[in-house]
């Protein structure tokens, strides 16, 4: 009998179910055909999270979305906003494997010792904070080099694949000169289409979040496999 595909549930705390879909069919052509993604989506959130008020908010339903899943039989979790709400709860109250995009995501930027910074549509002053707390975590301090952030309404930007592409280039030049990163992440799950489109004009990684953290989760199912 053929194997069954162990189960990726992808947790979007927004409740944009676009961006859910995209994302899952982002993660489904790398994860592997041992697995399988699926998404669930947040309700009773904004479409999309811009403030540290409303990533608390969305942070229930993930621990609530996630705990369900993991009880009724996923493989891992992977939640799919930048600022990781709800990562360690999360962790604590299941036996899978959890995954954040923005946990993953640091840990494949700074790979081989690079330098690396953020590119987001967020400017929110607590926000930037928390992204270099999350370096200093990691122990990944001496390599961070700040985050970028692009001019704009961050609701009109993401209405515009050209004007959210234009901003988001600016923001990674700007790491690049300013900063001297090595590698770029490209931070927010509603930002994964941009990078894909960008990475082929600049030589730097520009790191996918979603995509890290895939990788994470597959690498952390094929282990407990064994």
């Amino acid at each position: 009998m053929p194997e069954v595909a162990k189960t990726l549930m992808l947790i979007n705390p927004n409740s944009s179910e676009s961006t859910t879909a995209a994302m899952v069919a982002l993660a489904g052509q790398v994860a592997g055909g041992g697995v399988q993604v699926q998404g669930l989506t947040n309700t009773g959130v904004p479409a999309l999270l811009t403030t540290p008020a409303e990533i608390r908010a969305a942070t229930a339903g993930v621990l609530e979305l996630g705990t369900a899943a993991a009880a009724k039989g996923s493989a891992a979790l992977m939640i799919a906003a930048f600022s990781d709400p709800g990562l360690a709860e999360l962790r604590q109250r299941v036996k899978v494997p959890v995954v954040g995009i923005a946990e993953s995501a640091y840990l494949a930027a700074a790979r081989e010792g690079r330098r690396f910074a953020i590119a987001t549509i967020t400017p929110d002053a607590e926000l930037l904070a928390f992204f270099k707390h999350k370096a200093m975590t990691l122990g990944l301090e001496q390599q961070f080099c700040g985050t970028r952030v692009t001019t704009g309404d961050p609701t009109e930007l993401v209405m515009s694949s050209d004007k959210l592409d234009h901003a988001l280039s600016e923001a990674v030049c700007q790491a690049v000169v300013k900063d001297g990163a090595d590698a770029v992440i490209i931070g927010g799950g509603p930002l994964t289409g941009s990078a894909l489109r960008l990475q082929p004009h600049f030589d730097i990684p520009l790191v996918v979040p979603v995509l890290a953290a895939t990788r994470a989760a597959v690498m952390a199912i094929n282990k407990e496999s064994f």
